[in-house]
């Protein structure tokens, strides 16, 4: 059926939701937002500490067609590599891809406000904050939501209702009591907590910002994001038992040994280390899958509601975002009928969803563990070489951040790059002669 009512309901006012706003606004349709927390807007998302996020090509390519690039452009930091930072202090260099290609640092809290912003110059879309969703009623089109402020219960009909409101999503609870829906949460062991390296008295950086930062230590790792301030805004991921760990971390001194360790170099530039320490939640990560992600073509998972992942690869909020130009794409494929186009995205996307899950826990081991590697290094140094030779091969890496490939296609790259690249570093001397190597081109023409 092709809807002619053209209404639809967005359960959470997150930074997909927002967008997914903005889209069906475009499209004519009458959008009604719920979100179970306050309206950002009315303080600004200067209210609270913000995490930053770092935007790549599907994310770029989403906030473009939402048209609001330029605003986000002005408050995005690129970073054309990362700097690794050893406990000697000692820094190294490793760009992400060519010249000219870099992630961007952007405030998560910027941008979800100026996306709650777009969409609500357009007329046809409604916000309700404070609005707690409780029930979906699967067979008959409703939705009720609790106004958490007043107490009381409001009961919407929609002919569709597409959910945003995370890993947690109260619509996926729903879907979850329906018969053979899967659904799998893992956890990492390790959680994560946010601190800050303040900006100087002048507001500048306290490190070089065109970079994200990096102290690799084995099993746990700290990285640091800049922002537009003059701050970084520093997240430590360790486990949260063990020798080494958030348990053992209970006090000021506990945690000024912690860093004098491990992380040296970031003691003086870190005024507010041990209250930020404090004063900031330890927080868990998680992946979770779920299949199908939609229910009878009207109802439709995205984002973080149908794939969680873990935040190794800066792809959660790129994905989600790619959720959306997608979807938005299959409107003209299949003419405004969601009852096609719901279904057949649950089951084309599905796939890439579960492979961006895998290549982000791969990414957390090359992060902690591998980028202080000499051979991962010399690998980096090769991939780079034959790139340049032949600009039809792209990095794994590269294929995730500096292009549209589907997901799926990605990770398949990935398992013959590392299949690939275990043969040329096992021929003997390569350490010492890599770049004029002629068994170099001969597996590479093996391969490819």
């Amino acid at each position: 059926m092709t809807n002619n009512k053209k209404k639809a309901v967005i359960v959470g006012a997150g930074l997909v939701g927002s967008l997914w706003a903005v889209f069906l606004a475009r499209r004519g349709y009458e959008v009604a937002v719920y979100e179970r927390r306050p309206d950002m807007r009315a303080k600004g998302y200067l209210g609270g500490r913000s995490i930053n996020l770092a935007m790549s090509e599907r994310g770029w390519a989403a906030v473009e067609k939402a048209g609001i690039r330029p605003l986000i452009e002005k408050v995005a930091i690129p970073m054309p590599g990362r700097m690794m930072h050893a406990v000697t202090g000692d820094t190294s260099y490793q760009p992400y891809g060519k010249d000219g290609q870099a992630i961007y640092s952007v405030s998560r809290g910027g941008l979800n406000l100026e996306l709650l912003r777009i969409a609500s110059t357009f007329p046809n879309v409604s916000f309700y904050f404070e609005h707690k969703c409780t029930d979906v009623d699967l067979n008959n089109d409703t939705i009720t939501f609790e106004d958490t402020k007043s107490g009381t219960q409001k009961t919407v009909e929609s002919p569709l209702i597409f959910a945003t409101d995370g890993a947690f999503s109260a619509v996926r609870y729903a879907l979850q009591r329906t018969d053979r829906f899967d659904y799998q949460q893992t956890y990492l062991e390790h959680g994560y907590k946010e601190l800050t390296i303040p900006a100087l008295p002048d507001g500048t950086h306290r490190m070089p910002p065109n970079a994200l930062h990096i102290w690799p230590r084995g099993n746990f790792m700290m990285i640091a994001l800049p922002n537009a301030d003059g701050s970084f805004t520093c997240t430590l991921f360790l486990p949260f038992e063990g020798e080494i760990s958030f348990e053992h971390l209970t006090n000021d001194a506990a945690v000024v040994d912690f860093f004098q360790q491990y992380f040296p170099d970031t003691l003086p530039l870190m005024p507010t280390l041990t209250t930020d320490f404090f004063a900031n939640p330890t927080s868990s990560l998680i992946t979770l899958q779920c299949a199908p992600w939609q229910w009878q073509g009207r109802v439709l998972l995205l984002g973080d509601s149908a794939h969680a992942i873990v935040p190794f690869y800066g792809q959660g909020m790129n994905a989600g975002f790619e959720d959306c130009t997608i979807l938005d794409a299959m409107y003209d494929e299949y003419n405004g009928d969601w009852s096609k186009m719901i279904p057949d995205f649950a089951t084309r996307r599905k796939p890439d969803g579960d492979a961006i899950a895998e290549l982000a826990l791969r990414n957390f081991i090359e992060m902690r563990d591998l980028v202080g590697d000499p051979m991962f290094l010399l690998r980096k140094k090769i991939a780079a070489m034959l790139h340049e030779r032949h600009p039809s091969f792209l990095p794994s890496y590269s294929l995730v951040t500096f292009s549209n490939t589907p997901y799926h296609q990605a990770l398949k790259e990935d398992d013959r790059q590392n299949a690939f690249f275990k043969e040329i570093l096992a021929i003997k001397g390569i350490e010492d002669n890599w770049e004029h190597n002629p068994e170099v081109e001969v597996i590479f023409q093996k391969w490819y």
